[in-house]
């Protein structure tokens, strides 16, 4: 599991989206960026994080490193703002941490920076593809620039197919082929002029990744947040079937946008 690091202090709250993610401080002398199981979109979009956030450190992406912030909810008896004190009362227990990037800032959509550095821009393209993320967008960038490179974050809006699984969704036939078969359109994202360069791309990070990568990915993510759902009724239930969505995923090219095939 990714290493779990104890809360000491709630800093200030980042109003940038519904979730109200906020900056927190650890008792590891760290300071995260802390993502709130208790946030209305629920553990899902942390597995989300976790799961895809891995794949892009192991394609050769930067990512912020993460870990799972044990959260007191006593920390919220000092918070004046209600809004706060409720989510950190609601957090009880592993929240999701990434390291905050002190003096980064977001990429505008418009510089170059970073982007020629070993293919990067079409790896991000092809990360987003292959996990179906629907949130990199001109108007959402999701992309920082520190120290002159690009650093990939918020993947909670990837793999949306697990927000089904409570429905029952997982239980019906080839519901990982259908999503292995779902394709991805890029009409809006913030790196669409690099589809050209996606099938080296995908070459290169085809060779890297495998059902054994999936499951030491999904190893990475603390139990508490695999809740149970129809047809995966344990944490180590619920983990395999992420493994066998991405398998079936990383055996089909119809999610790669048309512009780029072969």
């Amino acid at each position: 599991m990714i290493e779990t690091v104890a809360v000491t202090r709630y800093v200030t709250p980042l109003r940038e989206g519904g979730s109200l993610p906020g900056i927190v401080e650890g008792a590891d002398l760290g300071t995260y960026v802390c993502k709130f199981r208790g946030a209305g979109q629920g553990p899902r979009v942390l597995v989300a994080e976790v799961v895809v956030g891995e794949l892009a450190r192991r394609i050769g992406l930067r990512t912020p490193r993460l870990v799972a912030l044990d959260l007191d909810p006593e920390i919220a008896r000092y918070e004046a703002d209600e809004e706060v004190q409720d989510l950190l009362n609601a957090s009880a227990g592993l929240n999701l941490g990434a390291d905050f990037l002190g003096g980064s800032f977001g990429y505008d959509g418009l510089s170059e920076v970073g982007q020629s550095d070993d293919g990067v821009a079409a790896k991000i393209l092809w990360l987003d593809a292959f996990t179906a993320n629907v949130d990199r967008s001109w108007r959402n960038p999701n992309l920082l620039v520190w120290h002159g490179r690009l650093w990939v974050i918020d993947h909670g809006a990837s793999l949306y197919f697990h927000h089904g699984w409570p429905g029952g969704s997982l239980e019906r036939d080839g519901a990982a082929a259908r999503f292995a078969d779902q394709p991805w359109k890029p009409d809006d994202h913030v790196l669409l002029s690099h589809t050209v360069e996606l099938p080296r791309a995908d070459r290169e990070i085809s060779a890297l990744l495998s059902k054994d990568v999936f499951a030491e990915v999904l190893d990475e993510v603390p139990d508490v947040w695999l809740e149970p759902v129809p047809g995966a009724d344990t944490p180590d239930a619920v983990r395999a079937a992420y493994v066998a969505f991405l398998t079936a995923r990383l055996g089909t090219r119809q999610w790669l946008p048309e512009v780029a095939a072969p």
